[in-house]
């Protein structure tokens, strides 16, 4: 079931103007890849399960507080913040990717969703100056250097559950990577969503 059903499925209490921006988002992906490769042609097809719901295994693990501020560093297409500013619109979304052409997607899905809550940037994440709550993405990188390049990305005022730091979508087994990182906590997504796909799929949250 990779439509927009399965969002619901998982969030039940979305409002009628969510549920619209979730299922524009097919439209608008078929439409931009078109254009330019943002997602392969095979995921194109599991959009919803793949990379929708993917992005919002973030949500299950923490829900982001209204007034809070979330950086996503390398976001491709849009993964994981526009699924996650539709899901808290009342959170500043602030979308960077060090590929130009892949930011005038993120703007061009943002505007015509109407999400007020996001700005994209071309920019590396090493330059960004401002602090969030937390980092998110996924993976970019090995963390070692995903770590190296936003150590200093949050701000100590914890207002969540989770202590401010990095919340990393990652797959497989990640105890080699993450043996320099003991605070380091795994969330399977497998224990959140029934799917096949999400079997070895982890958010890794990590303190700063």
């Amino acid at each position: 079931m990779s439509s927009p059903d399965i969002i619901l499925k998982y969030f039940p209490d979305l409002s009628e103007r969510q549920q619209r921006q979730f299922k524009q988002l097919e439209a608008l992906y078929a439409d931009w890849n078109a254009k330019i490769n943002v997602i392969s042609r095979k995921d194109i097809d599991e959009l919803y399960v793949r990379h929708v719901l993917h992005s919002l295994g973030i949500a299950k693990v923490q829900a982001f507080c209204p007034g809070s501020s979330i950086l996503d560093v390398g976001t491709g297409g849009g993964f994981p913040g526009i699924p996650l500013a539709i899901l808290f619109p009342d959170t500043r979304f602030y979308l960077t990717d060090a590929i130009g052409k892949k930011i005038k997607v993120v703007e061009a899905v943002a505007e015509a969703l109407e999400l007020q809550n996001v700005r994209a940037e071309h920019i590396r994440a090493e330059k960004v100056k401002e602090r969030f709550d937390f980092v998110v993405s996924r993976a970019v990188t090995n963390m070692p250097d995903f770590v190296r390049w936003v150590r200093n990305s949050t701000t100590k005022d914890n207002r969540h559950e989770l202590k401010n730091g990095i919340l990393y979508l990652k797959g497989g087994d990640l105890s080699e990577e993450l043996k320099p990182f003991p605070k380091a906590v795994e969330y399977a997504l497998s224990d959140y969503f029934e799917e096949d796909f999400f079997d070895t799929k982890k958010v890794v949250h990590l303190s700063l």
